[in-house]
């Protein structure tokens, strides 16, 4: 019998497994290909904790997948003997994220570790604060992002409210890996739990800290209350966690035209209005560009449904029409409106630093130069940039002011050590106020940031390759690019060659430095002309991603060398 259903029979005859779990396995026991799908593997736990597909089997989001990663996770911080420091724990609107977040709690309470569970959803980056507020030694959230709604994820925090990283990580995945028998997972009652102390609920006061500490953040409160009858906001949550914090912020530091995309205000796990809750996509802006046609609006916001990304259009009075921004638009407006206005205001530190992705825009190195401040690069995913704000803590060296990367995930300050949704609302409608007192758009800010720097444009793709012999074939493509590096690509010579995973920057004349960041299997191509290529499998999906960048004197230049640029990496991609 193949493993698979070696592994459905036994979860059948458990006396772990409950009756309304095994009476949804006998629904499916015809159908061979989807119980070869919830069963040929275990759901992984990896550096980003736990995501999947919500149902029962082993390759499955549920309670008892859910609670062996908690179970293992307690283990560990048994044995780093911290249990006393406790853990926080949110959730999203999605699907079971509620029952997940109490099951979590319970099964660390069971094990002797103080929990502090929010009342209710809450975003992300609030999670982040919490943690570091509360002392917790981690923390952890129930949601699985932007992903379709069929699909719930359990995101694992440390102490310092970012995301795990090694060693950490490597050493949690073992002990949840240790954990072979469900009947080893511990639980208790909620009543028992909290009449131990162990159980304890959080909310108003987490808010009303978390809150506090974004308005610290406004730079020119002058141009919100000149501006606030003026300026026009459209904003959805995509039915997730953003509402009630984007609107509470946006309140209380002054704005007082904010219209809320009514069909999309309310948590719901299906995400009826939308196939896709990714702020990244048009389609999930149908609903609110009509809203801000009505209205006559300055400026769309939408977060994703734990509210750690944002996606922006922005109003062009000269056509009338809403011009989306992808990530690095929004990061470098972002970037360029906090700079110019601390140094404007005398606030701007001898010290600052901006922290950005490898695969984010060049236009932000120009930015950093021009208001003095210093750049540093690291690894995409937010915990990297997470990991640098922690080294300048540490040795008392940098203030980071503001960090992004390209996914449309940015933070304005060190509140919070992941992407911030909510507090990026609240700072483009901040820079929308002031350039409108400029009697300039959005739109115009950027137009005129592409005439002071550049008109940097960049643009990523994936290839999709599934399957072992995807994986295998992805492989084949990184190590004949790491092998034999082109001299040139599109006509423009390469300068330097990065090998992130030897760890070296080969420059055209043979001489090797070293890229100062973790081991990583990502390749980097310095072209002349500010241009850039970066190549790396995608640590989540079946995907091959190529990022790319330019650097021209015109849109129309910048654009065409770009396609350009495209065209020949497809080609070297084949």
């Amino acid at each position: 019998m193949d493993d698979y259903k070696v592994r459905y029979n036994e979860w059948l005859n458990s006396k772990v497994i409950d009756e309304e779990s095994k009476k949804e396995l006998l629904e499916i026991k015809d159908n061979e290909k989807e119980i070869e799908d919830r069963f040929y593997k275990d759901l992984e736990f990896g550096t980003a904790g736990l995501r999947g597909i919500i149902g029962i089997g082993t390759n499955r989001m549920n309670k008892y997948t859910v609670t062996k990663a908690t179970q293992g996770l307690a283990n560990y911080i048994i044995k780093q003997d911290m249990q006393d420091r406790g853990v926080a724990i949110a959730y999203d609107c999605r699907i079971m994220s509620k029952e997940f977040s109490e099951e979590t709690a319970l099964c660390l309470n069971a094990n002797g570790i103080k929990t502090y569970r929010f009342e209710e959803l809450r975003p992300t980056p609030e999670l982040s604060f919490a943690v570091r507020e509360l002392g917790c030694i981690a923390g952890i959230v129930i949601t699985a992002s932007h992903n379709p709604p069929e699909y719930n994820g359990y995101k694992v925090y440390w102490k310092d409210g970012a995301q795990i990283v090694e060693p950490t990580d490597k050493e949690i995945i073992a002990e949840v890996n240790n954990i072979k028998d469900f009947a080893k997972i511990k639980t208790m009652s909620r009543t028992e739990a909290e009449e131990k102390g162990l159980y304890n609920t959080i909310g108003k006061e987490i808010d009303d800290k978390y809150i506090s500490e974004l308005k610290k953040l406004v730079v020119n409160q002058d141009a919100i209350n000149k501006m606030q009858k003026d300026i026009k906001i459209v904003y959805t949550p995509l039915h997730g966690t953003g509402n009630m914090p984007v609107q509470r912020i946006l309140k209380e530091i002054g704005f007082e035209n904010v219209y809320i995309v009514k069909e999309q205000e309310n948590p719901d796990g299906h995400f009826p209005t939308v196939s896709y809750p990714n702020p990244e996509d048009p389609k999930a802006f149908v609903l609110a560009l009509k809203l801000a046609k009505e209205v006559d609006a300055d400026v769309i916001l939408a977060n994703d449904p734990d509210a750690d990304r944002l996606g922006i259009y922005v109003k062009d009075t000269k056509t009338g029409k809403y011009i989306q921004f992808n990530g690095n638009m929004t990061g470098n407006l972002i970037c360029e409106y906090i700079l110019s206005q601390k140094k404007s205001n005398g606030t701007l530190p001898k010290n600052g630093a901006i922290i950005k992705t490898i695969v984010s825009s060049n236009m932000t190195d120009a930015i950093a130069k021009k208001y003095g401040v210093k750049l540093f690069s690291t690894l995409t995913g937010f915990k990297n940039i997470a990991k640098i704000i922690r080294s300048f803590e540490e040795d008392n060296s940098y203030q980071c002011l503001f960090s992004y990367e390209e996914s449309y995930g940015c933070i304005i300050g060190t509140h919070a050590r992941d992407k911030d949704g909510i507090v990026a609302v609240m700072t483009v409608c901040e820079a929308a106020a002031y350039y409108k007192m400029q009697g300039l758009t959005l739109w115009d800010a950027m137009n005129n940031m592409y005439k002071k720097y550049g008109y940097y444009k960049e643009k990523q793709f994936s290839i999709t390759l599934k399957g072992i012999e995807g994986a295998e074939k992805i492989n084949e493509m990184m190590e004949n690019m790491r092998k034999n590096p082109p001299k040139e690509i599109a006509g423009l010579k390469v300068i330097s060659f990065g090998d992130y995973k030897e760890q070296k920057i080969t420059d055209e004349n043979g001489n090797i430095t070293s890229t100062g960041l973790p081991k990583s299997n990502v390749l980097y191509f310095e072209l002349e002309k500010n241009a850039w290529i970066c190549v790396r499998p995608s640590g989540t999906e079946p995907k091959i991603k190529f990022y790319m960048g330019i650097c021209e004197k015109s849109n129309e230049e910048a654009e065409k060398e770009l396609d350009k640029l495209e065209k020949a990496v497809k080609e070297i991609a084949k």
